[in-house]
């Protein structure tokens, strides 16, 4: 139903109705009066401003009411072939980590030790599993990778030198820069090498009584090739000060070549940092781990109680975990790892359920990991191209619909991509919402 049919008067706005009129107990029920009426004035008051294209029907204002009311964050289906999106929360949780979180919602032990009833350690758990993941001494959990970052320079290296390749220099997302990020920490930034060679003896020469450690970047976001130069974390730690490594998507393994979280440790990093939403495939967190004696200053640290995760988190945390070291249940290895063959059969299946006279077919495309993970790679994957009707029609019913499907255009065809679907169990929700958005698009204009 369109919003603005054919004008009603020689004055349209009169045509509109009251606010009270909007305002339903059912809808006051659900989201408050105080936040029903502020959205139903703004609806009532966009149609004033439009009334000369057009007077909505008291449905059309109802059903914009309703989806200025939606929550903001709630389910999507992803069809869009970007495992780890940034927009979407990044990874899915595992049904563990989800039922270990809803577990962990009321009364939960957090900083009290099961075992002795005595006061604990926050995150102990996490802590256990990720020293025997890694072979990490200790561990800490904060609630993003930027926080343990700055935490781990806040910690070790305020008031000193952190000496850094401008090859590394890089800006992660959010538009945050590893130069503010050391500014913010209170250390100072010393540059060595060459944006795409440096080498080794750069940053020795750069060391003095001052240097408080080094940090190794992983350049996430890009990828540098042809001409380029830069030593290991190992070269780095044989130079004597402590090394500090921000490995960004946490890899536990080899993931193309994404720096594995236990190599780095057995390289002798003193920290490593990461992001516990990406690569490993968990809540948003930051984890530093390494060396006790390091680990423990950046707990006792200020800063370490401001930016500490909460109980959920560390339960889905822990559950996120366990899948690893099982083997069991971790969802974006599932869709990193799914195998061609599979996501053929399912997009195949999503064709075989579609009316006849809808233009589809499977097409082979480039998905990718994102967030920052494997940039530049090459990720087949397998999608469902739909040309019509309309692509564009189609994708805005789709991420109206409920639950929202996000797809992506590409070529005039509408793409649903397998990869971050048929893993998740989602095939049959996405179906069905295609169904109901394909009949909402057909839907004859009054």
């Amino acid at each position: 139903m369109p919003w603005y049919p054919d004008a009603v008067g020689e004055d349209p706005r009169r045509a509109l109705p009251a606010i009270d009129r909007l305002v339903t107990d059912a809808l006051v029920a659900r989201h408050g009066a105080a936040r029903v009426a502020a959205h139903a004035r703004a609806v009532v008051a966009e149609a004033r401003e439009r009334a000369s294209e057009g007077v909505p029907t008291r449905e059309a204002l109802e059903a914009r009411l309703a989806e200025r009311l939606r929550a903001h964050v709630e389910p999507v289906i992803n069809a869009t072939g970007v495992v780890l999106h940034t927009n979407l929360g990044r990874a899915p949780w595992s049904p563990r980590a989800i039922e270990a979180a809803a577990r962990a919602s009321g009364y939960a032990l957090v900083e009290l030790d099961g075992a002795s009833g005595r006061r604990g350690a926050r995150g102990a758990g996490v802590e256990d599993r990720l020293r025997a993941l890694t072979g990490a001494e200790a561990a800490l959990t904060v609630n993003n990778g930027a926080a343990a970052l700055v935490l781990a320079l806040a910690a070790l290296a305020r008031g000193g030198r952190v000496i850094v390749s401008r090859g590394q220099l890089v800006e992660i997302g959010g538009g945050f820069r590893i130069p503010e990020i050391l500014e913010t920490s209170g250390a100072e930034l010393v540059e060595v090498g060459t944006t795409n060679r440096t080498r080794a003896s750069d940053y020795a020469r750069a060391i003095d009584e001052r240097t408080q450690a080094i940090l190794w970047v992983h350049a996430s976001n890009f990828r540098q090739v042809g001409f380029v130069a830069s030593p290991s974390i190992a070269e780095l730690t044989a130079l004597g000060p402590p090394v500090i490594a921000d490995l960004g998507s946490g890899a536990l393994v080899p993931v193309e070549d994404e720096p594995v979280v236990g190599d780095a440790i057995a390289a002798g990093a003193e920290l490593a940092c990461f992001s516990g939403d990406k690569l490993l495939g968990g809540p948003q967190a930051g984890i530093a781990l390494g060396r006790r004696a390091s680990v423990e200053r950046l707990a006792r640290h200020p800063l370490a109680r401001a930016l500490r995760a909460d109980k959920v988190t560390l339960a889905a945390l822990e559950a996120t975990l366990d899948g690893w070291l099982t083997g069991q249940d971790v969802p974006a290895r599932a869709m990193i790892h799914a195998p061609l063959e599979a996501l053929r059969a399912a997009v195949e299946g999503w064709r075989a359920r579609l009316p006849r006279d809808v233009d589809a077919e499977l097409l082979e495309v480039d998905g990718a990991i994102g967030g920052g993970s494997t940039p530049g790679r090459r990720w087949p994957s397998v999608a469902l191209a739909i040309r019509a009707p309309s692509p564009e029609a189609l994708r805005a019913a789709l991420f109206l619909g409920t639950p929202r499907v996000l797809a992506r255009i590409r070529d005039g065809a509408l793409l649903l991509d397998a990869r971050t679907v048929a893993p998740l169990g989602a095939s049959d929700a996405l179906v069905e919402a295609l169904l109901a958005a394909l009949a909402r698009v057909r839907e004859p204009s009054p």
